[in-house]
């Protein structure tokens, strides 16, 4: 039987953090089924690239820079792989400028590359999404928003892209512990927010930085994880629509749809973190318990 040829899979975000993991994970694909065109905006952070990719670069994975956000990274890298051709591509890019990157460099990159993929009647869209792009968290107001524009724009793309056969698939993490995600928590806890009412600036340094820190020691997946998953969606012979990352959010998402009118969902979280404080704190306490691995180990019968 004849070896299928490997795909071209173009992955935004390289520098670092998911984006990385999912370049790495593919380029040393055992069977060799992925040549991997990995982007980033500034090349003089493809450190880390280079020295975890190893003897891939330039057999299975090669890299390019992003220049511009207003222009796709597509056009140098597909130069290097089979006459342009490119068959998934994993849009990854960071938060800066969050609307520009997380929704419209979606479709920058889709507007690039769909005719090509329709042209075929084969392809694979994969985004990098969020819990947060199915359940609003407070004081992440603009990030979650742009979340949420890019899941209406992905489901309404697959409607369409199915009958072309190019299939559109979302992966939504939770928190991941990232380098990024460090240094972010980091500035703004240093940040002084002016403008900001006092009242407001409380609640925010006194109730949701910590509650955030809990939740990441609690909920936080590695980047190697969620690109696992990743690259389980890319290996599916009818890839899903949506791959939620880590099933402990499952509980809290869940709450959404409980209630059609919505109040459950925002009149619980609203309780648990600013009246039930000890209690949200005490539970994540006790969840990260009942999940460590070594207390996992000590409960496991011989």
């Amino acid at each position: 039987m004849a070896t299928p040829p490997c795909r071209t899979v173009l992955v935004t975000g390289c520098s670092s953090g998911i984006g990385l993991a999912v370049a790495v994970l593919l380029a040393r694909d055992p069977q060799r089924r992925y040549l991997v065109l990995a982007t980033m905006r500034d090349l003089s952070r493809r450190g880390a690239l280079e020295a975890a990719a190893g003897a891939t670069l330039g057999d299975t994975c090669g890299f390019c820079a992003s220049t511009s956000p207003a222009t796709p990274p597509w056009p140098s890298a597909c130069s290097r792989s089979r006459g342009g051709r490119v068959d998934v591509v994993v849009n990854n890019a960071g938060v800066q400028r969050v609307f520009d990157t997380n929704v419209f460099g979606v479709l920058r990159l889709a507007q690039a590359l769909l005719p090509q993929m329709k042209r075929r009647r084969s392809g694979h869209i994969v985004v990098v999404s969020s819990v947060m792009g199915l359940q609003g968290v407070v004081f992440n107001d603009i990030y979650s928003a742009s979340k949420f524009a890019v899941e209406g724009l992905c489901e309404s793309l697959a409607v369409q892209l199915l009958q072309f056969n190019v299939f559109v698939s979302l992966v939504e993490p939770g928190p991941v512990n990232t380098e990024f995600e460090r240094k972010v928590l980091q500035e703004v806890e240093k940040s002084e927010f002016p403008g900001t009412d006092a009242e407001t600036l409380r609640y925010f340094r006194e109730v949701y930085l910590p509650a955030s820190r809990d939740v990441f020691d609690t909920f936080g997946q590695s980047p190697q994880e969620v690109a696992q998953a990743i690259v389980s969606v890319i290996g599916a012979a009818r890839p899903p629509f949506r791959t939620p990352t880590n099933p402990l959010y499952s509980p809290l998402l869940a709450l959404r749809f409980a209630d059609p009118s919505g109040n459950l969902g925002v009149r619980t979280f609203q309780r648990l973190l600013f009246d039930l404080g000890p209690l949200f704190h005490l539970s994540l306490a006790l969840l990260r318990c009942l999940t460590c691995r070594c207390c996992r180990r000590r409960v496991t019968p011989v």
